[in-house]
């Protein structure tokens, strides 16, 4: 390069700067040519293997068939109409197994206490005697008429054999008013007969309603009857969430809705129309607890008893009570019987020693027999009621 003509000590500088552009060139060749993929070098037509054929070029990608829909897996909620069903594991098995019924009262009856069974104990039948029975009998929650009737039905007994045990009478003239010759069975059938019978649960708010339905279920499921659930209390999406734990426990469906006050006798329409087309023995309805003297509510519970029926009419319709409420119970028993034409009672918290005689207060003022008593929190405290068990309970006695 030619620099005689820049002056002076320039020619230095515009050297370098030249030389620096010179290098700058090549790097950028080299990054360019690294860059881009060369092609690789075509082998002689002799080294090209034989077994390899080229497809054709107008061959499309083949795309792999489209797999089966999966079915829904057990807890997995499918849609029914405007409900929805949480399927179960149909092989046989159940989570637990629930006890056999004929051994339930057996094992809990002794949880009652014997609250009469210091009564006419002294040896002497007085005016005394008689007083304390009278209140050993209110304090049980029997009643005021029950407790006369129960009182002149003693004497009597004493009065025409005086050598009987006082005790013994006590305990025929309770056996009698209990009435053990009243039929607490469930209208529901044999076991596998399939004919989609409901029974529809009702009371008021707290009493237990929705751990009952789930109790009933494992009741029937240990007697071999096919279940569903319809989960008709809409205003609690607990209970609904609680009915499904039970159905889950014991292997049965359960019918509800996902909307937080939807109409609940839909839903209970639903769970009939289920046990009719998949011939289940049972539909058992759990519904929201109202007070007896909210007439909309009350209304509300006689159109679901309505529209079960025109699929299923209600074989059974049974009011919880909870026996530590004792007489004011009975009002509430009254207004339901009213409306939803009862066909049982189920008492709960009969644990307590002193609330035991609710059961004859119940029956002497509805007319309807006490089916099923719950002693307890457990699974299996919920027992077919025995009228001879339960007064040997209560007045200390043997079988």
């Amino acid at each position: 390069m030619d620099v005689s003509w820049i002056p002076g000590n320039a020619d230095a500088v515009v050297v370098g700067i030249a030389g620096l552009a010179g290098v700058a060139g090549t790097i950028a060749a080299v990054v360019r040519g690294r860059g881009a993929p060369s092609a690789p070098p075509t082998p002689p037509e002799a080294d090209r293997p034989s077994s390899v054929v080229a497809p054709p070029a107008t061959a499309e990608p083949t795309a792999p068939p489209a797999a089966p829909p999966s079915p829904p897996a057990v807890g997995d909620r499918v849609g029914v109409g405007e409900q929805l069903v949480t399927p179960v594991d149909t092989s046989g098995s159940i989570t637990e197994s629930p006890e056999a019924p004929e051994s339930r009262f057996a094992r809990l009856r002794s949880r009652l206490g014997g609250s009469l069974a210091t009564v006419f104990r002294r040896g002497v039948i007085d005016a005394d005697a008689y007083d304390e029975l009278e209140e050993a009998l209110l304090l049980a929650d029997v009643g005021a008429g029950a407790t006369d009737e129960i009182l002149a039905a003693v004497r009597a007994r004493l009065v025409k054999d005086p050598t009987t045990d006082p005790h013994l009478a006590l305990r025929d003239a309770l056996v009698d008013i209990v009435d053990p010759a009243a039929d607490r069975s469930l209208a529901l059938g044999a076991p596998g007969d399939g004919g989609a019978r409901s029974v529809i649960v009702v009371g008021v708010n707290g009493v237990g309603k929705t751990t009952t339905v789930g109790k009933i279920a494992r009741l029937l499921i240990a007697e071999r009857h096919s279940v569903v659930l319809g989960a008709a209390d809409t205003f609690r999406a607990a209970a609904a969430d609680q009915l499904e734990t039970w159905g889950a426990r014991v292997g049965v469906p359960v019918v509800r809705s996902e909307r937080e006050g939807a109409d609940p006798a839909s839903v209970a329409f639903s769970a009939a129309q289920r046990a009719v087309e998949d011939a289940t023995d049972v539909v058992l309805i759990d519904t929201a607890g109202r007070l007896q003297n909210k007439q909309g509510l009350m209304d509300e519970l006689g159109k679901i008893v309505r529209v079960v029926g025109k699929v299923a009419a209600p074989s059974e319709v049974l009011l919880v009570l909870d026996a530590t409420t004792g007489q004011n119970g009975l009002a509430q028993a009254r207004v339901f019987s009213e409306v939803a034409g009862l066909t049982g009672i189920i008492l709960t918290k009969l644990d307590g020693t002193a609330k035991g005689g609710i059961v004859i207060a119940v029956q002497r003022e509805l007319g309807v027999p006490v089916k099923f008593v719950g002693l307890g929190e457990g699974a299996d405290d919920l027992a077919p009621f025995d009228a001879v068990a339960f007064v040997n309970s209560l007045v200390g006695t043997g079988e």
